[in-house]
């Protein structure tokens, strides 16, 4: 995966969690605390619950303020992940990074025919073990 897609990440003001959820144990939470240690902006997207982690939630990618200077994290089913890849290239999200499992075959053909490439860290990194390091390194 390109090191300079994962500069355009982390070069957003704003980040967004698609995926978390109350339960502790699950990598969408665990991945909306990250940031949070890590003093960055970040909102939780989720359709049913109101506040995660002391955070107010949005209740779709369509309620971020400022989509084009958003970064969003991705922790869903497939399924659910080509939806958003969907929605995120039509509000001009900044950059997004799917966490391992959340693509398949559908998901990396969309990102490529929808010529997302250079704004979608896909196929395996997770920004639990080398986001510390890009911070460090990149910003």
């Amino acid at each position: 995966m390109s090191t300079e897609i994962k500069k355009l990440f982390f070069s957003s003001t704003e980040f967004a969690v698609v995926g978390a959820s109350k339960d502790q144990t699950k990598f969408g939470t665990k991945v909306l605390k990250w940031y949070k240690d890590h003093d960055k902006v970040v909102t939780p997207i989720h359709p049913k619950e109101d506040i995660l982690e002391d955070l107010i939630t949005l209740k779709r990618l369509s309620d971020l303020p400022s989509p084009p200077t958003t970064s969003v994290s991705i922790i869903t089913p497939a399924v659910v992940t080509l939806k958003l890849l969907k929605e995120a290239k039509e509000l001009g999200i900044a950059a997004l990074w799917l966490q391992p499992g959340t693509d398949n075959e559908e998901v990396r053909s969309y990102i490529v025919d929808a010529g997302l490439q250079d704004k979608v860290v896909f196929g395996g990194p997770c920004i639990l073990v080398e986001g510390e390091g890009y911070i460090k390194t990149y910003l």
